[in-house]
């Protein structure tokens, strides 16, 4: 399914990446946001386990799908088993870099109740100030990346990529090199 964070290969810029991956992100790419949801949140499921840094992200996905499909319960649901994973991994500053963005995305569409609920639970889970700022990345200036995996077909937010070296970062679905 996916790679373990220390198996990185670069083999032409392909991977074995999941076919339920890529129809995931065709189905949000054209809008067949409930199936979409059901293919992220059961990859989630699956990758937490074997793949545990990968899942938070797939949970986030789901849960965008499910909001988008108009299924915002389970969406929030969703949402919120992803930042929790991220918190559980240490990983703070991406979930801080991810939560900010679903509040935007929740506010945006109007849900000030549930983007409430979700800034709840990243104030819960931030620990002080001095820890967030030393996990930051020194602001760098990196190379523009594709909008989507070439891979996996997930959309790409360079402020929200592992980087590999200068040059390449990685995909935070399939973990394949993005130049």
């Amino acid at each position: 399914m996916f790679r373990r964070r220390g198996q990185r290969m670069f083999r032409g810029g392909r991977q074995d990446v999941p076919p339920v991956l890529q129809r995931a992100n065709q189905l949000m790419a054209s809008g067949e946001y409930e199936e979409a949801a059901s293919l992220f949140a059961d990859l989630g499921q699956r990758a937490e386990d074997r793949f545990p840094h990968r899942a938070p992200f797939l949970f986030i996905e789901a849960g965008r799908a499910a909001i988008l499909g108009g299924q915002i319960k389970t969406g929030i649901a969703h949402l919120r088993r992803g930042l929790t994973l991220f918190a559980s991994q240490g990983r703070m500053h991406r979930m801080r870099m991810v939560g900010e963005r679903a509040i935007d995305e929740l506010q945006t569409r109007g849900l000030n109740a549930e983007a409430d609920e979700i800034a709840a639970l990243l104030g819960a889970n931030t620990p002080a100030v001095d820890l967030v700022e030393k996990e930051a990345p020194a602001p760098m200036k990196k190379p523009v990346l594709p909008t989507h995996c070439p891979s996996c077909g997930a959309a790409v937010r360079p402020n929200e990529v592992e980087w590999l070296d200068e040059v390449t970062a990685e995909c935070a679905y399939c973990g394949s090199p993005l130049r």
